[in-house]
């Protein structure tokens, strides 16, 4: 009976290393594309269940990964900052208040929340009204002291049309303090001599108001709309983390940096340059992707905030109209990335045999990204369990069910 049961566990174990070895021989044939003639491709998939590389080709080389550059940074961010982190705009106040008039300066304070929209602005008016303002007599000063003084990050191209890096917007615009002034006149508050300017504000204002957003209502945007202005507020978010004031896109690099070194990689020559992935001065490899989504995956308070942020293939976010109908439809949930001559895609996924995986895949030097989305595509659905990937799949055409969605979010060990 021993020797049966055995020879079953052999033959199991067999049959399971046949199969990884067919799964090795089919992503083997798409590295033969003739694309790939002219541009390069790093990729690594780590097999979580397991805990070892399953596949690599060019791992380390240094890449440019457009926007998968924003799991580093939210990957640094939950670590440095935690789960709980808010993003905070505050209003203040000088002099006093009497008989609903308030003799001194109110103080916009910026803390780069990239969700500030005019329900905050209503919010903020009608506190000041509660607290029985009617009338103001002073000036409406702006604090944006959070960060640098730079508009741009390193290595943006300047005929793209890049966000502004302003710690104090509404709805992407400069207009907070404007924005302030129509509200307060609409509430019946009267500004006796409308003078703005730019300062500091003192140590010992008076607190009117702070209006907040979570990490993960920023993270959400950030990832499945891939936005950079979210991505960018995230990265000073980790510098400003250091307590120094202006916080510094080097504070947020010396960081993330800091986090490579404690993965064991930090003597490869990554060049870290913004948190968006728009600067063409990025250089990092699929093996630090891999790793740090491996990295999140063992560390639960990271993963379960990353992780609802991701695309989901085949049915929202950058990935909504990608791989549906086959085997990673509704399982693949990763990072997209685009730039001129660069595709990128990276993430998780569960294998045939019920594993999960990790992977990271970026394509540099194609001239034509749809070549680039189509490797990672067909890469995905191989890994995923589909057999052919030149064959359409019979499988009911429905998006993942919120049960089912909610399932694939669940951490597995």
């Amino acid at each position: 009976m021993k020797k049966y049961i055995l020879l079953l566990l052999i033959s199991c174990v067999s049959a399971v290393s046949k199969g990884q070895d067919s799964l090795r021989i089919r992503l083997d044939s798409l590295l033969c594309d003739p694309m790939f003639e002219t541009s390069q491709v790093g990729l690594m998939v780590y097999d979580l269940t397991a805990d070892s590389v399953y596949y690599q080709h060019n791992a380390r080389q240094l890449l440019r990964p457009a926007s998968t550059m924003k799991l580093i940074t939210a990957i640094t961010a939950l670590d440095q900052l935690g789960g709980s982190h808010q993003f905070r705009t505050q209003l203040y106040h000088t002099g006093n208040i009497s008989n609903g008039r308030l003799d001194g300066d109110i103080y916009c304070v910026g803390g780069f929340d990239p969700m500030v929209d005019m329900d905050d602005i209503k919010a903020f008016v009608q506190q000041l009204h509660q607290m029985g303002v009617d009338t103001l007599r002073g000036s409406i000063v702006t604090d944006c002291s959070f960060k640098e003084n730079l508009d741009y990050g390193e290595g943006w191209c300047w005929d793209d049309d890049n966000p502004r890096l302003k710690p104090l917007m509404v709805g992407r615009k400069d207009l907070f303090v404007n924005a302030l002034i129509d509200e307060m006149m609409n509430d019946s508050i009267v500004i006796e001599s409308i003078q703005q300017s730019d300062g500091r504000c003192p140590a010992d204002a008076t607190p009117i108001a702070t209006r907040s957003h979570t990490i993960d209502q920023v993270l959400v945007r950030m990832m499945k709309q891939s936005d950079n202005y979210y991505a960018e507020a995230m990265f000073y978010q980790i510098a400003a983390s250091t307590g120094r004031r202006p916080a510094k896109a080097s504070d947020a690099r010396n960081i993330v940096k800091q986090l490579i070194r404690k993965l064991g990689l930090g003597s490869q020559p990554y060049k870290i340059a913004d948190g968006s992935g728009l600067s063409l001065y990025n250089y990092v490899s699929a093996e630090l992707e891999t790793m740090l989504l491996r990295y999140a995956w063992l560390h639960g308070p990271i993963y379960d905030h990353l992780y609802p942020s991701l695309p989901i293939a085949g049915y929202d976010g950058t990935l909504e109209k990608r791989m549906s109908n086959t085997a990673a439809d509704g399982n693949v949930h990763a990072k997209t990335g685009t730039l001129t001559g660069i595709s990128s895609l990276a993430g998780y996924c569960e294998a045939e045999n019920g594993h999960q995986l990790c992977f990271s895949i970026i394509n540099q030097g194609i001239m034509r990204n749809a070549d680039g989305k189509v490797f990672q595509d067909r890469f995905c659905q191989l890994l995923c369990g589909d057999k052919e990937v030149d064959k359409a799949k019979e499988k009911k055409a429905t998006k993942p069910s919120a049960r089912s969605a909610q399932k694939r979010r669940g951490r597995r060990r």
